[in-house]
């Protein structure tokens, strides 16, 4: 009888790599899905709304807004930018994707390419035009911020690669070794 492996080990079970790539890119295009989703239904049912619709009133409503920038409105003028660095992004993530080994980085690089990939759509497709469009943002946090779902898998994502690179695990499931002189100087 095998011992249970411990919780960090279970989520850095390797995969073999002829799944990985398909299996991620399918997921991301769920994920995806679900963000343009609730962008059109947000377009269909709240642009021309002149109230926002209160779930918990003063917290969380949802209302409608068309943002060319970035987070909290910033870089308005820069879209073109922020679809090239978005286009980086995906680029990149996918070329990760092959080397993927490790559970908790695969969701934080699925959710981290949809959200981009769910953004970089509304910048391409929505008006103003081509690499101009603003991005549908309805989610609205308190008077703190208006958002979608791509910036929340945007956040998890982030919070998620902070968290494992904190623990020192790779992408590919691997462990950082602490350095034993550095650890016995300290002690």
């Amino acid at each position: 009888m095998t011992a249970m492996p411990e919780s960090s080990e279970a989520a850095s079970v390797p995969t073999p790599r002829r799944r990985v790539v398909p299996l991620f890119l399918a997921v991301v295009a769920a994920a995806w899905v679900v963000d343009q989703l609730t962008k059109v239904l947000a377009v269909d049912r709240l642009a021309d709304r002149a109230e926002p619709i209160r779930l918990v009133p003063g917290v969380l409503e949802l209302t409608f807004l068309r943002n060319p920038g970035a987070a909290f409105g910033m870089g308005a003028s820069m879209t073109v930018l922020l679809s090239v660095v978005a286009i980086a992004v995906c680029v990149a993530v996918v070329r990760l994707a092959a080397r993927l080994r490790d559970r908790v980085w695969t969701v934080a690089l699925v959710l981290l390419l949809a959200g981009a990939l769910g953004n970089l759509t509304d910048r391409v497709f929505r008006e103003p035009g081509p690499f101009r469009g603003h991005v549908v943002d309805f989610i609205d946090y308190g008077g703190f911020f208006v958002g979608n779902v791509a910036d929340i898998y945007l956040t998890v994502a982030a919070v998620l690669v902070v968290i494992r690179t904190w623990q020192g695990v790779g992408i590919d499931g691997t462990r950082a070794e602490a350095d034993e002189s550095g650890a016995k100087d300290r002690a």
